[in-house]
């Protein structure tokens, strides 16, 4: 089985509990924030919803400068839904034309010149797209928490959803 495969076969499990928890959003605290230093629950969303395609471009490059910008957020629940399709959507394009020896190549970051990073892209593809995206997916379920909004399940069982029952 070529490597790019466990990737795509990965991401595809993994949307349903991102676009579950994206649907429960309450469109009226898309600007709530959990702290002053954090990002609103809009920005935080969009950031999920669009990490694996984003990423997916990404890794596409050798070499990547660190983007400088502020990070927009959403302004309603369907335009979250409709970035994280088209976001997959990209993510398995970009990926699906990765051989194994593209997947095994250097990827590089750098800031001002300097390398942050490099790595293979294999481990791009885990460490920043997958990893990266289940970390910003627990900082969501915990806005939720914070909103009062209920919790869904995404390995199992939560406060508010058992799956298994």
């Amino acid at each position: 089985m070529p490597m790019i495969d466990s990737f795509l076969q990965e991401l595809e499990m993994e949307v349903p509990a991102t676009r579950r928890l994206l649907e429960r959003l309450p469109e009226d605290k898309l600007g709530w924030k959990p702290h002053e230093k954090a990002y609103s629950l809009g920005q935080l969303a969009l950031h999920v919803a669009t990490v694996p395609g984003n990423v997916a471009q990404m890794a596409k490059q050798d070499l990547m400068e660190a983007p400088s910008f502020q990070q927009p957020a959403a302004e309603t629940r369907g335009q979250l839904l409709d970035a994280l399709t088209q976001s997959v959507a990209t993510a398995k394009q970009t990926l699906g034309g990765m051989d194994d020896a593209t997947l095994n190549s250097m990827w590089k970051f750098i800031r001002d010149g300097n390398t942050v990073m490099e790595m293979p892209r294999a481990a791009v593809l885990r460490m920043i797209m997958l990893n990266h995206w289940y970390h910003h997916r627990g900082q969501l379920s915990t806005y939720l928490r914070s909103l009062g909004v209920a919790v869904p399940s995404v390995y199992g069982p939560t406060a508010d959803e058992n799956p298994f029952m």
